[in-house]
């Protein structure tokens, strides 16, 4: 049976060996009238500046983390807000976005084609879809670009595992899920500083 097309970003399942992922994340900043919207599942790097933004794809920065949503207040409104996309630009200074930063966490990710068995282990890219995310429900379409398998450490993510969804495991048909974790996590040892 053919795979479903329903990109979903990066949708933490597990941790390495098994155990539960819990929800443990962390808040950062995002500079005041950011300019790129970010969605839930979008990748995040650290700027040299001290705040963060989305990694788009063809970058080989290191990576913070999954972005898992964020709070501010509202410039308009004064209230506190909360959400799963952050929909730039918003011109305010306590913008608070959460990352899931642990580089053990194991995430799920659509491939943008089919993904053979043999793609395994191997680092890769991500694509960014038009759109980009769903504005509705705040959930990034970014997927995994079969495409730029390689050994390029720079590549943000590995892949280690075929999906057990029965709705998305077909290695041999387009859009499998495939089970990834961060490739180079700032979180990793013996890297360099931004």
């Amino acid at each position: 049976m053919a795979n479903q097309d329903a990109p979903f970003g990066l949708r933490p399942i597990k941790m390495v060996g098994g155990g539960d992922f819990t929800g443990g994340q962390d808040r950062f900043t995002l500079a005041s009238s950011y300019n790129t919207s970010i969605f839930q599942g979008d990748l995040i790097e650290p700027l040299a500046n001290g705040t963060v933004g989305r990694v788009p794809a063809g970058q080989t920065n290191f990576i913070l983390g999954v972005f898992n949503g964020v709070r501010y207040t509202n410039p308009t409104t004064q209230t506190p807000t909360w959400a799963n996309t952050y929909q730039q630009p918003v011109a305010t200074t306590d913008i608070q976005p959460f990352v899931i930063t642990d580089p053990t966490v194991v995430y799920e990710v659509q491939a943008n084609a089919a993904f053979p068995t043999s793609g395994l282990f191997a680092n890769y890219d991500i694509v960014d879809n038009n759109p980009v995310g769903n504005n509705t429900a705040g959930i990034s379409h970014v997927e995994l670009a079969v495409s730029t398998g390689a050994t390029t450490v720079g590549l943000p993510l590995k892949a280690v595992q075929i999906s057990t969804d029965p709705e998305n495991d077909d290695p041999a048909t387009a859009n499998t899920n495939v089970r990834v974790i961060i490739n180079n996590s700032v979180y990793s040892t013996g890297t360099t500083g931004v």
